[in-house]
C-alpha cells in the first residue's frame, strides 16, 4: 500500500513563507534596484544608462553603495506578508485539491499557484510594488522628495490618497497570478518526478533551489513584458498612461517589442536566486515547524 503524502498546515506555511520573504529579499535586492532602473530608461529620454553595468556603476559613483539598496525597506516591509500570504494561500488550496493519496498533480498545482499569485498581488504586491517603484523612480530626480520609506508612504497617501498605492493593480494582478501559477506547475511537476510513488520522499536542500531556478527561469521568460508594463504603471510618470492596454500600445509604439523584455537578464538572476533560496528556506522552515509544531 503506497504511503499517503502528508499535508502542510497554513499556519506552518505562513510562517515559514514569511520568513523566508525577508532572507530572500535581503540577499537579491540590488539585483531588482538594477532591473526597475533599465525598465523606466525610456528611449524618449535618451537612455541613461547604457547596460547592467553602467548602471550600477552610476548608482554607486553617485550615491555610494547604499544606492543599490534605494526601496529595500518598503519591498522588506511587503516581501514578508508577500510569501506569507503566497504560501499560505497556496498549501490552503492545495489541501483542498489533493487527491486521496495525497498527491497534487501538476494541472492543480498551476491552479493553486495562480490563486495564490492573485492573492498577494491584491493584499501585499501591488502597493508594495507601486511605493518601490516610486522610491526608485524619485532617486533620479534632481531633487528627490522621499526622505524614507514612512515619509514616502505619507506623502503618497496625502496627494494621491489610498488609490496611489495601487497603480498598475491590473498588471501586478497579470503579472504575479501567472508568476506563481508557471513557478507552481513547474515545481510540482519536478517535485512529482523527483518523488515518484513515494510523496514523502525527502529532497536535498539543493535539489529543490535546483528546482526553484528552473521555475523562477520559466517565469521570467513567460511573463517579462508584463512585468515592464507593471513597472511603467508604478513609476512617477504613470499619468502618461490611460490604462493597462494604452501604456502597452505606446511602449510598442514608440520603443518596439524589444523595450517589453527590459531588464531581462538582471530580472532573470534576480528571479532564480530568489525562487531557489525563497523555496530551499521554507522547504527548512516546515522541516523544522513540524519537529515542534504538531498538526494532523
Amino acid at each position: 500500500m503506497k504511503s499517503k503524502a502528508k499535508l502542510t498546515h497554513p499556519g506552518k506555511a505562513i510562517l515559514a513563507g514569511g520568513i523566508a520573504g525577508g532572507i530572500e529579499i535581503c540577499i537579491t535586492f540590488p539585483t531588482e534596484y538594477v532591473k526597475t532602473q533599465l525598465q523606466l530608461d525610456e528611449k524618449a529620454n535618451p537612455p541613461r544608462y547604457r547596460g547592467i553595468t553602467d548602471c550600477v556603476s552610476q548608482t554607486v559613483r553617485h550615491h555610494g553603495v547604499k544606492g543599490l539598496y534605494r526601496g529595500l525597506s518598503s519591498l522588506l516591509y511587503g516581501s514578508i506578508p508577500k510569501s506569507a500570504v503566497r504560501f499560505g494561500v497556496f498549501e490552503m488550496l492545495s489541501n483542498q485539491m489533493k487527491d486521496e493519496a495525497g498527491k497534487l498533480d501538476s494541472t492543480r498545482g498551476l491552479v493553486c499557484g495562480l490563486g495564490a499569485g492573485v492573492m498577494e498581488a491584491v493584499l501585499v504586491v501591488c502597493p508594495m510594488e507601486t511605493i518601490k517603484v516610486k522610491f526608485i523612480h524619485d532617486q533620479t530626480s534632481a531633487n528627490p522628495k522621499y526622505r524614507g520609506f514612512f515619509h514616502g508612504v505619507r506623502e503618497i497617501v496625502r496627494t494621491q490618497g489610498i488609490r496611489g498605492t495601487y497603480q498598475g493593480l491590473t498588471a501586478t494582478v497579470l503579472k504575479q497570478g501567472s508568476n506563481q501559477a508557471i513557478r507552481f506547475f513547474i515545481m510540482t511537476s519536478l517535485r512529482n518526478w523527483y518523488k515518484g510513488d513515494n510523496p514523502n520522499k525527502s529532497i536535498n536542500p539543493m535539489i529543490t533551489g535546483a528546482f526553484g531556478a528552473i521555475a523562477g527561469a520559466a517565469s521570467v521568460f513567460g511573463n517579462t513584458p508584463l512585468d515592464v508594463i507593471k513597472t511603467r504603471m508604478q513609476g512617477l510618470e504613470a499619468h502618461k498612461y490611460k490604462s493597462t492596454m494604452d501604456c502597452a500600445m505606446k511602449i510598442m509604439r514608440h520603443e518596439g517589442s524589444a523595450a517589453f523584455y527590459k531588464g531581462t537578464v538582471p530580472r532573470l538572476g534576480r528571479v532564480c536566486l530568489d525562487v531557489a533560496i525563497v523555496f530551499i528556506i521554507y522547504e527548512e522552515v516546515v522541516k523544522v515547524l513540524n519537529k515542534v509544531w504538531t498538526s494532523e
